[in-house]
């Protein structure tokens, strides 16, 4: 428990020093240039909305995370999985990776309508854009960690009888690791993306839905408020899977 609080104060420092030094720079060039609120606000006004619009904010604020973390979660067994039943199952990659590719090159943005149309407006809709947001990354990432030994490897275990699922088990999950944590930080940030454009496009509640109810209504610093709150989550997020990262390839 120490050493996971160390890893993660060591993690957050920089992050907030630099997040610090942002914030005064973006306060001192909107008060020395007298910038309007309406175009930029000052982050000390959109502090103090946050703080006016607290419960607000919360509530949306954990609607979203859950619904990111959710789908997340459900993208990236399902990418893991997938990776691991195409090196198993050669045949399979050969049909499934282009189907992959194709989908993944599609803005997710696109599949929001179905799924709104095929889930509803509520948390299910999110929670699968999400996923589809995460499961093609973690998918390509871990398969390319899988494929990442060296082939002598495979003929030194061979030569000790390892059979496929020994090798798989002590060699190729292993070297995939570094491969599974890049692709689980790029799909945090996607799954965020997704939901709060999803929210945006159609929710009961969320960020996303504050963010747009609050530029239809012309309310700069409430969007500016919600921006803040939802960039806060998701560095908080990043820092968890920083400490997750340390323990679980901890031979870097």
């Amino acid at each position: 428990m120490v050493a996971r609080r160390l890893i993660f104060l060591k993690s957050a420092l920089p992050v907030i020093s630099a997040s610090i030094v942002l914030l005064l720079l973006w306060q001192a060039i909107v008060v020395l240039f007298e910038v309007p609120r309406y175009i930029i606000p000052a982050p000390l006004d959109i502090m103090v909305s946050v703080y006016e619009n607290g419960p607000i904010l919360r509530s949306a604020a954990l609607v979203t995370v859950s619904e990111a973390v959710g789908g997340f979660a459900i993208g990236a067994i399902l990418g893991v999985a997938i990776a691991i039943l195409m090196i198993i199952v050669p045949p399979l990659e050969a049909s499934l990776l282009p189907l992959a590719f194709a989908v993944n090159a599609v803005p997710i943005i696109a599949f929001v309508p179905l799924a709104l149309v095929l889930f509803g407006l509520g948390m299910a809709s999110k929670v699968v854009i999400a996923a589809l947001a995460v499961v093609f990354v973690v998918m390509l990432n871990m398969l390319a960690g899988l494929k990442r030994p060296d082939p002598a490897a495979f003929d030194l275990m061979r030569s000790f009888g390892a059979g496929r699922l020994d090798m798989l088990w002590r060699l190729q999950l292993p070297a995939s690791m570094p491969f599974l944590v890049t692709g689980l930080r790029v799909g945090i940030s996607r799954s965020t993306i997704a939901v709060i454009v999803a929210e945006m496009i159609g929710a009961y509640t969320g960020l996303g839905q504050i963010i747009y109810r609050s530029t239809i209504q012309s309310d700069n610093l409430l969007v500016w408020s919600a921006v803040l709150v939802a960039t806060a989550v998701s560095l908080i997020i990043y820092l968890v899977l920083v400490v997750f990262d340390e323990r679980l390839v901890w031979w870097k």
